[in-house]
C-alpha cells in the first residue's frame, strides 16, 4: 500500500537514550532502596514505567504510592542529569527532512512526558522540524500495549495500512503489530536482529535507511 505518513519513536530511535533511561531508573529505585541491577533494566527499555516499574518489583504501581515517586524520579533524572549529555542517532535529523520533502505526514508515537520530549527532540536535532507528538498523558497503556500507536493514528488522521512506524525495540514492534502498522526497526536500540525480527526491515541506524530510501518502504509514499 502507498504510504501517506509515519509514526516516529524518539528513544533509541532518533536519539541515543536507552542506556541513560536503564541508568536512571538504577538509581530511581536505589533512592527508594531497591537494588535493580543495570542488565535487569536494560531489556525492558522502551516500555514506558507503567510496564518498567511492575515487572521490577512485583506489588509497585507506577501511577500510585512508592511507585510514582520512583517513576517521577526517573524523569526528574532524564530532565536533570542524563538529558543534557544524550545525542541524535546517526542521520536522524537528515531522515526526517527527507521523509518531509516525500510529503509524509509525521507524528511521534511516545509515552515520554511533554518535558522530556522537549528535552528529546532537542537532543536529536529535529525540535524545530516535528511538532507533533503523543504523551505518556494520551494513552492508558505505554508500549508493548498499541495505545500510544493508536493515539498516534487518530491524531494524524491516517490509516493504519497506510503508515509505516520507525522504532528500536521489539516493544515498537509489538505495540504496532497490535495496531495494525508494520515497523521498520534500527539496531541503535541495542536490541538483536532477533528481537527485531517482527520489522518488515531493518537497519543500523537513520543514517543507514537514509542511503538505501530509494529501496525501502519509505519509497512508497502516495504521490500528491
Amino acid at each position: 500500500m502507498p504510504l501517506d505518513g509515519v509514526i516516529l519513536d524518539v528513544d533509541g530511535t532518533l536519539v541515543l537514550s536507552n542506556d541513560a533511561h536503564a541508568q536512571a531508573w538504577v538509581e530511581a529505585f536505589a533512592a527508594y532502596g531497591y537494588e535493580v541491577s543495570f542488565d535487569r533494566v536494560r531489556p525492558l527499555i522502551g516500555m514506558g514505567g507503567d510496564q518498567v516499574v511492575p515487572r521490577l518489583v512485583p506489588g509497585l504501581d507506577a501511577e500510585e504510592g512508592v511507585g510514582k515517586e520512583i517513576a517521577d524520579r526517573r524523569k526528574e533524572l532524564i530532565l536533570d542529569k542524563f538529558g543534557s549529555h544524550l545525542t541524535a542517532t546517526p542521520g536522524a535529523r537528515e531522515l526526517v527532512q527527507r521523509m518531509q520533502a516525500a510529503d509524509l505526514h509525521l507524528i511521534i508515537a511516545s509515552s515520554a512526558s511533554e518535558q522530556e520530549m522537549g528535552v528529546l527532540l532537542k537532543a536529536a536535532c529535529v525540535e524545530d522540524l516535528l511538532d507533533e507528538f503523543t504523551t505518556s498523558s494520551d494513552a492508558e497503556a505505554s508500549k508493548p500495549a498499541p495505545d500510544i500507536v493508536e493515539v498516534a493514528l487518530e491524531k494524524a488522521d491516517l490509516k493504519a495500512d497506510r503508515v509505516i512506524m520507525l522504532g528500536d525495540t521489539p516493544y515498537d514492534v509489538e505495540s504496532a503489530a497490535k495496531a495494525g502498522v508494520g515497523v521498520i526497526a534500527f539496531r541503535t536500540g541495542g536490541f538483536s536482529d532477533e528481537d527485531l525480527s517482527g520489522a518488515i526491515a531493518i537497519y543500523d541506524d537513520p543514517a543507514d535507511l537514509l542511503q538505501h530510501y530509494e529501496e525501502s518502504p519509505l519509497a512508497q509514499a502516495v504521490d500528491r
